[in-house]
């Protein structure tokens, strides 16, 4: 019985020690930069819906693991009812709200902090949901977590 429960334990604990990594780890450590990622290195990510452009921007550009970060988000239109989460793309890493604060017309921004993962190539996913012209919307944004890239 003791052996079992040895075998259990060892069993958990490497289950928790592969969710965050990547088999494929190398393989990304060759691709060449993923452009649908956005690139906060050159400005903010745009996304557009309907007639509304919004962008978003997170600082320091290099987006690193268990650091503050602060997170821009701004619109050529008013909107509404806005929430921020973010997650990770390809694993759950748990969901992470972001508090945003009004700076100056349809300028917004908030404190971030993730966690970081044993993979070298963690992309995160920023999902926006607003209120534009009385509507619900939902915009994401994908970027790479710890992006020396940039």
């Amino acid at each position: 019985m003791h052996k079992l429960v040895r075998i259990i334990i060892l069993n958990f604990l490497l289950m928790f020690l592969v969710a965050c990594d990547n088999p494929q780890t190398q393989e990304h450590a060759n691709l060449a930069i993923d452009k649908t990622l956005c690139q906060f290195s050159v400005g903010e990510c745009y996304k557009k819906v309907a007639d509304l452009q919004v962008g978003l921007l997170i600082d320091p550009v290099n987006t690193p693991s268990e650091k503050p970060l602060i997170v821009t988000l701004s619109s050529n239109q008013a909107i509404t009812n806005i929430s921020i989460r973010i997650e990770g793309r390809d694993m759950f890493m748990g969901i992470i709200p972001v508090s945003l604060s009004e700076i100056k017309d349809n300028v917004y921004q908030g404190p971030l902090i993730f966690g970081s993962c044993s993979s070298d190539y963690m992309v995160w996913r920023v999902f926006v949901s607003f209120d534009y012209q009385q509507q619900p919307r939902t915009l994401m944004y994908d970027f790479l977590a710890d992006n020396d890239n940039n």
